[in-house]
């Protein structure tokens, strides 16, 4: 077995780099593959005018990025980030708009992804229930 020099100077100096070169190593595979491990549910309520219609209904979701506080590194000069754990990932609130289509029906399940800069796609996948009185 051949010996890398450099490993152990790596994860000694930066322990969350493992992490970034999963992140970007799943960069260069098919998306198919990386879907398969990140995949998200979600449901949106939307009003029989609405489904009737269509709409734009925002929706909130939660995706796992770089800590902005270490930077993705998982250290802040010599100790762990404190924010992420030394992972140097966190979970972040971002906003979505989804565009229902006229006619839909109830139950139905829509399919989209979500990419942040420098990160790999989350497949969503949403449920659309109906409800009469509902004012979105």
């Amino acid at each position: 077995m051949k010996s890398d020099p450099f490993r152990d100077e790596v994860a000694i100096d930066f322990p969350a780099v493992g992490r970034l070169l999963e992140r970007a190593r799943a960069g260069f595979v098919a998306a198919d593959e990386c879907d398969r491990h990140h995949r998200l549910t979600a449901e949106i309520r939307v009003s029989t005018a609405q489904a009737y219609c269509g709409a734009v209904v925002p929706l909130e979701v939660e995706l796992r990025g770089a800590c902005e506080a270490c930077g993705g590194r998982g250290e802040t000069w010599a100790e762990l980030c404190a924010d992420c754990g030394g992972t140097g990932d966190a979970l972040g609130r971002h906003f979505v708009r989804v565009p229902v289509p006229p006619g839909v029906a109830d139950g139905s399940r829509l399919h989209f992804r979500v990419r942040l800069p420098h990160e790999r796609p989350v497949q969503v996948e949403v449920r659309v229930a109906i409800g009469q009185d509902l004012a979105i």
